[in-house]
């Protein structure tokens, strides 16, 4: 049998993190505008990525197409899934 790695999950900091520099990669000014682009409430996106609230299964694909990532990305940058360990 061989062994397989774990996973990492994102903190809450790491979240936020991951958020403030896709949204600079991406030229999004700050959450009013990530709110426009995506359909989303701003805080709704914030209580997301702060791990306060887990997003519903209908806000993973706006926040997909708003922050151009897979839906993988997204997961991972919230803290819902492991991220892979190398």
């Amino acid at each position: 049998m061989t062994a397989t790695k774990r996973g990492v999950r994102f903190t809450p900091e790491e979240s936020t993190e991951w958020l403030r520099l896709r949204m600079a990669q991406l030229g999004i000014s700050g959450l009013d505008e990530l709110q426009r682009i995506s359909g989303i409430d701003k805080g709704s996106i914030s209580r997301y990525f702060r791990q306060e609230r887990n997003p519903g299964v209908d806000v993973v694909a706006p926040m997909c197409k708003a922050l151009a990532v897979s839906p993988e990305a997204i997961l991972i940058a919230l803290g819902a899934i492991e991220r892979r360990q190398r």
